[in-house]
């Protein structure tokens, strides 16, 4: 697996820094937010450096998946959560901060106030139509 000497979450996956780890398999590590948005909060990594999804292999993807649903499921079970949100990011204009591939499990509050950034109001049907030819054409 790749490591990036200058990447926090590599420094946590070689224990050269200390973490509240939830649990751990070949290709994925868990472990708690040390700064939680509510309790709970935690990040499923892979073990292998990818920057970010773009640069994820299938494999690694699907590792990380499997593991956040466990991690969702024991952090919904331990916690009793009104929701729970999985966060991703990708690049800055996201938020991504750790330049290492991670999935937030967010578990929520009713009123928690840690709103998504996007109102929901109906779109443009010809310009969505548009913009899913173009998506289409690099799948």
């Amino acid at each position: 697996m790749t490591a990036h000497a200058d990447c926090i979450f590599c420094k946590i996956i070689a224990g050269d820094i200390p973490a509240f780890k939830l649990c751990e398999d070949d290709d994925t590590l868990s472990f708690m937010d040390i700064n939680p948005y509510n309790d709970g909060h935690c990040l499923v990594i892979p073990k292998g450096h990818y920057e970010n999804l773009y640069a994820m292999p299938d494999d690694a993807m699907a590792a990380v998946s499997i593991a956040t649903r466990k991690v969702a499921a024991a952090v919904n079970a331990a916690l009793e959560p009104d929701g729970l949100n999985l966060v991703q990011a990708n690049g800055p204009a996201a938020g991504q901060s750790v330049y290492h591939f991670h999935m937030h499990v967010f578990p929520r509050k009713t009123d928690d106030k840690a709103w998504m950034n996007w109102r929901f109001a109906p779109g443009d049907m010809d310009r969505i139509g548009q913009i899913a030819e173009q998506i289409r054409a690099h799948l």
